[in-house]
């Protein structure tokens, strides 16, 4: 029995050759594939279609609950708690509330966009098991490097090396 891999790490030489390297294995029915690059490559990113990202709307979700709970807090104080009747004014009186509940708007909108981030981006991730791969300090460097995950469908031990091989990889190696 063999022991449980993560996948294949293929090694590149130059980021054309990494990207033709990444349309490839796309079309060719991979999915669960990642790209390592020293600097950041947009044609891999669209190679790989990893542009698909759920951060907007969830900064979306955040500023209109930022927006809401800072009229509800100010609400409820000026109106329910305490109201106070200065000058003849409502107590609602909104275009006073405009400017804090603005504020609430970017601050939970931020707060949102960080932690999400981390959240989706699963950091932080002090370990990766493509970190064991002997030349992978590389990929901060000079060389770039395609992953494909042993838990993708259509991976097949030695026919996905044999593909990756095919593909002009300097190197293809086991991660464990």
């Amino acid at each position: 029995m063999r022991a449980p891999i993560y996948g294949l790490l293929a090694e590149f030489h130059s980021p054309h050759e990494v990207v033709e390297a990444a349309k490839k294995v796309h079309e060719a029915g991979y999915r669960k594939v990642d790209g390592y690059s020293p600097y950041p490559i947009e044609e891999l990113s669209e190679a790989l279609e990893f542009h698909h990202s759920p951060l907007p709307k969830l900064v979306l979700a955040g500023g209109i609950t930022g927006c809401l709970s800072g009229m509800g807090l100010e609400y409820w104080a000026s109106v329910i708690e305490y109201p106070m009747n200065i000058g003849g004014r409502p107590f609602f009186s909104w275009p006073a509330f405009l400017i804090p509940a603005y504020e609430c708007t970017i601050l939970f909108a931020a707060a949102t966009a960080v932690f999400g981030m981390l959240a989706l981006n699963s950091l932080p991730e002090p370990y990766h098991p493509v970190f064991n791969a002997p030349n992978f300090a590389l990929a901060s460097r000079d060389k770039f490097f395609i992953a494909i995950e042993a838990t993708d469908p259509k991976f097949d031990r030695e026919a996905t090396k044999a593909f990756l091989a095919s593909l002009g990889a300097e190197v293809v190696e086991l991660e464990h």
